[in-house]
């Protein structure tokens, strides 16, 4: 097949940030399909559109500036910047399929005017509840604005042949509200390959980090954005500093409320001292980081439907075989504890919170018994390769759906790899 698929955010393992997008891609590529990548450009100073090949990808590159750390009107005003320029990209391309993935729902607007150009299908992959996400975080708060973004929502539904979601909490929101369209879950994956070096790496990083050394160290490596909460950790670390102040905390990130985190750290009198902010890494300069780590953290501010959230950070622990904590409801969370595979720590008690890490910290049988749990995970369930073939049979069945105008019928109950509870 050829395939135009459109990431606003694609991200190389040299680059920091989720690679779920170029990981697909090559292993379409090396199946033998033809694949262009249309993305916004991480250059801020990038004037012109660019091409390039990566791994086999080509990749159309658009200069539309955006960053975590932009106020929600000038995301908008990149969500919308990166439509016109996208549309004219995908328009002139031939494909026999077109795959357009979100955030931001917006990418479904070029997608469907270049699959109608083309009369091939579309496939969507939702990567959060929308509209429900942007409401309840106070985005979308005009009734004009909320409108909209259901409209929006419906029409890029109803043009696609199928969605993929990233987790059953997405695909139960769009199968309740949408029931007749075609749902399959695929979660973000884990890289074990990447990761298999992580131990080494990670031993490198602390005979070469003079404060962490042998010491526990709490891992967050993501976004540090208003859904994030990463001030939860800084409050914990606060905690542990009186608890055990040998635990290290790390945050590795950036976004909208970096100085905020920074700004609280230094007031309560731990930055530096038991928690450490780190500026991004590549996706592979990150693997010492996680081979290096007790614990990964993942945290939301608690927000319900953030729940239904597929945390690339979480995958990449479970690759790692490194436990997790969270401190949200949802899938990830009935995962970890059906499993063993790491904490649940409550939302709104970061003493509580504090007390329970140090206390697993402390326990080196279960701190094994989390680690092996947690590598299962990424062998058994969310293996990259083994969720690729998932991905890839949801485009050759809507790319036959398509030219025979049939939709291929497959829901999120159909999805193989994910053994959890329908509930969550």
């Amino acid at each position: 097949m050829r395939i135009t698929y459109i990431h606003q955010y694609f991200k190389t393992p040299a680059m920091s940030g989720g690679t779920r997008s170029y990981e697909f891609a090559r292993r379409l590529v090396e199946r033998g399909h033809e694949v262009h990548m249309i993305t916004g450009d991480p250059d801020p100073a990038a004037d012109r559109p660019r091409v390039t090949r990566e791994a086999g990808i080509v990749v159309h590159w658009l200069p539309v500036p955006y960053s975590n750390a932009m106020s929600y009107r000038r995301r908008l005003w990149a969500f919308l910047g990166f439509v016109g320029r996208a549309a004219l990209v995908a328009g002139r391309l031939r494909h026999d399929l077109v795959l357009a993935t979100s955030t931001p729902l917006t990418v479904a607007i070029p997608g469907v005017w270049a699959a109608l150009r083309r009369r091939v299908p579309m496939v969507l992959e939702v990567r959060d509840v929308w509209p429900e996400l942007p409401i309840a975080m106070g985005a979308l708060t005009s009734p004009v604005s909320r409108w909209a973004a259901g409209r929006l929502e419906a029409w890029a539904y109803h043009r696609s042949e199928q969605v993929i979601a990233l987790s059953p909490g997405m695909a139960a929101s769009i199968r309740r509200r949408f029931p007749d369209v075609p749902v399959t879950v695929v979660p973000n994956s884990s890289d074990r390959e990447l990761f298999a070096g992580a131990d080494r790496a990670g031993a490198v990083l602390r005979r070469e980090t003079p404060w962490l050394g042998d010491r526990p160290l709490v891992l967050y490596a993501g976004t540090l954005g208003p859904a994030n909460g990463v001030d939860y950790l800084v409050r914990m670390a606060a905690r542990l500093a009186d608890i055990d102040p040998e635990v290290r905390v790390v945050v590795i990130g950036d976004g909208r409320m970096r100085d905020g985190v920074r700004d609280l750290a230094a007031e309560l009198g731990v930055l530096d001292r038991n928690l450490f902010l780190l500026d991004p890494v590549s996706k592979a300069g990150v693997v010492a980081f996680f081979g290096a780590c007790d614990l990964a953290a993942s945290v939301f501010v608690d927000v319900p439907e953030l729940g239904a959230n597929s945390p690339n950070k979480v995958f990449d622990a479970f690759a790692a075989g490194r436990p997790v904590a969270v401190n949200h409801g949802g899938w990830v969370a009935d995962l970890i504890t059906e499993t063993g595979a790491g904490l649940v720590l409550p939302p709104a008690d970061t003493a509580a919170a504090a007390a329970a890490v140090a206390g697993f910290l402390g326990d080196r049988g279960a701190c094994r018994a989390a680690r092996a749990a947690a590598y299962a995970l990424a062998r058994d369930r969310f293996d990259r390769d083994l969720l690729f073939e998932d991905f890839e049979r949801v485009l050759a069945e809507s790319q036959l759906g398509g030219r025979t105008g049939v939709r291929a019928g497959r829901t999120a109950a159909s999805s193989s790899r994910i053994h959890i509870s329908r509930a969550s």
